[in-house]
């Protein structure tokens, strides 16, 4: 086989590999947003289907402790919903991590503020 057949066939498996990896295209509250608590639910909608019992949602709370979000009941398999309460006022950030459905990995954040 040619070289430069062989060359081009190996980055185009790799782009693919790539573009497989779960995004985040939507979330509520969207990032940097001033929003009203105590009781706020996320949503997280990706390009692709994840694994809901796999990932992992942590909200960093003003004073820098992490709570751990228990994931609700999976409505979609390429959305992740939590809820949280006794939310004050200062800045919050959503970790996530989800697994998607081709195995790999991907992490984010999401800042915004209680007012």
């Amino acid at each position: 086989m040619n070289r430069l057949v062989l060359a081009t066939l190996v980055m185009l498996a790799a782009v693919g590999r790539v573009f497989a990896h779960a995004v985040l295209v939507e979330v509520t509250p969207p990032a940097h947003a001033y929003i009203h608590g105590p009781e706020l639910m996320f949503r997280l909608r990706f390009n692709s289907r994840i694994d809901a019992g796999r990932s992992v949602l942590n909200l960093v709370l003003p004073d820098q402790s992490v709570l751990l979000l228990p994931i609700a009941e999976q409505l979609s398999p390429d959305s992740l919903n939590a809820k949280a309460t006794g939310m004050k006022e200062g800045a919050y950030t959503l970790r996530w991590q989800v697994l998607a459905a081709d195995g790999h990995i991907t992490r984010g954040e999401v800042p915004f503020d209680v007012r």
